[in-house]
């Protein structure tokens, strides 16, 4: 099994204006991924689109990523769906292909029916199903509000191809950190959460300043293992008001923008998503500049 230890860019998908995807785009952006220091990539996550992809496109998706990819680097791939059988199915697809992990969201239309059993019941199938290692997935806000108790976690812990979770959730990682076992690997998805998280025991993070400054995603994570928590504490600060005003302010198309400025094709969002406006641009514009001025 790879590593979860280090960054993870929750990678973007390319759009033309006419909504087409832009594999040549995305070839460009993996290949210079590939260069960075960052340990792998989620694939088909909130970052990537992944309700508005088709699923034939997640598929060619998963496959150009694995294929461009660094050979070193880990790659998690999101099966999300509404039903245990479509998940398997996606999650057997991901694994033939290549994937290192398996992330799972929880199904959400049903929401009245999501309880802990039924859950424990979602993830364990499913686990139990591949021999790709899962990844629960803990982000409400994307799962029409449905979240991951501490005792769903700590059950879901217990099986033997569950290897960690990512939190994306606002608060709550800390307990997450404290109910786990040791080996049971804990990411943070926000930079609003990962220097508290990394300081508890996470292992690292899935941060979306990975997609447009990777290497100050790397850098932060260097100072924080390497115990040089003047320049983390720092270059930590920065990094959240910068993931405020971009990613926080305007979602994937604010991600998608930064990428523009950095080097990397962001292009567009599906519709219904769109671009941030003009008077974006400039304040993210304002945001990079800051975050690539940081004195080492």
């Amino acid at each position: 099994m790879k590593s979860l230890n280090g960054i993870f860019a929750p990678i973007t998908t390319p759009f033309n204006e006419d909504g087409a995807i832009n594999y040549d785009h995305l070839i460009h952006n993996v290949k210079k991924y590939a260069q960075t220091g960052l340990q792998g990539y989620l694939i088909l996550g909130s970052n990537g689109e992944n309700k508005s992809l088709t699923t034939p496109e997640k598929e060619r998706v998963i496959k150009t990523i694995l294929q461009y990819k660094g050979a070193e680097q880990a790659a998690m791939v999101g099966c999300i769906f509404e039903s245990t059988y479509e998940t398997i199915e996606f999650a057997l697809m991901a694994e033939e292909a290549g994937a290192d992990f398996i992330t799972l969201l929880p199904p959400s239309y049903f929401k009245s029916a999501m309880k802990d059993p039924a859950l424990v019941k979602y993830f364990t199938d499913v686990a139990s199903r591949v021999k790709t290692p899962c990844l629960l997935y803990k982000a409400p806000q994307f799962s029409g509000g449905v979240d991951l108790s501490i005792n769903l976690i700590k059950e879901c812990a217990k099986h033997p191809n569950i290897a960690g979770i990512k939190d994306s959730s606002s608060s709550g990682v800390e307990k997450i950190l404290l109910g786990v076992p040791k080996e049971f690997a804990v990411l943070s998805g926000s930079a609003n959460t990962f220097f508290a998280a990394m300081l508890g025991g996470a292992v690292g993070g899935v941060l979306s300043i990975a997609d447009y400054l990777p290497e100050r995603a790397v850098e932060l994570y260097g100072y924080i293992t390497g115990g040089n928590l003047h320049k983390a504490v720092d270059l930590n600060q920065k990094i959240i008001r910068g993931n405020i005003e971009i990613s926080g302010t305007y979602g994937v198309g604010g991600v998608k923008c930064a990428m523009d400025q950095t080097g990397y094709y962001g292009d567009v969002p599906r519709l219904p998503l769109s671009r941030p406006p003009q008077e974006g641009v400039e304040a993210i514009k304002a945001s990079i500049k800051t975050l690539k001025l940081f004195n080492n």
